[in-house]
């Protein structure tokens, strides 16, 4: 099991239509709970009205930097970002494009 931590704008933004918050969100949790991880989904500003848990910052990139320097599990990235991607250098186990990734969750049935 890992944590996978989602740049949330990242993904947000690389389908068109964008995917709205609220649908991020529970897209991820349920694919992250039906395939076995956790998830940490990061927003630039507040994050959504329900989802009081998820990290919000000024910039979601340096939370992740500064996240994934402090984590002492296996965690994967969720962005597309190649600036984010150098910064986290190797720490992530794996790495998930933002395109890949939102394609995964809005292709799956909603239960």
């Amino acid at each position: 099991m890992a944590l996978l931590v989602v740049d949330a704008e990242n993904v947000r933004r690389s389908l068109w239509p964008n995917i709205s918050c609220e649908d991020l969100v529970g897209r991820a949790r349920e694919w992250a709970k039906r395939e076995g991880h956790d998830v940490l989904i990061v927003f630039d500003g507040e994050p959504p009205e329900q989802a009081p848990d998820l990290i919000g910052s000024r910039s979601a990139d340096d939370a992740i930097v500064e996240l994934g320097a402090s984590l002492d599990r296996p965690w994967w990235l969720v962005s597309s970002d190649r600036g984010l991607r150098e910064r986290v250098g190797g720490r992530p186990a794996r790495i998930v494009g933002g395109g890949s990734f939102s394609r995964t969750i809005t292709q799956m049935e909603r239960h």
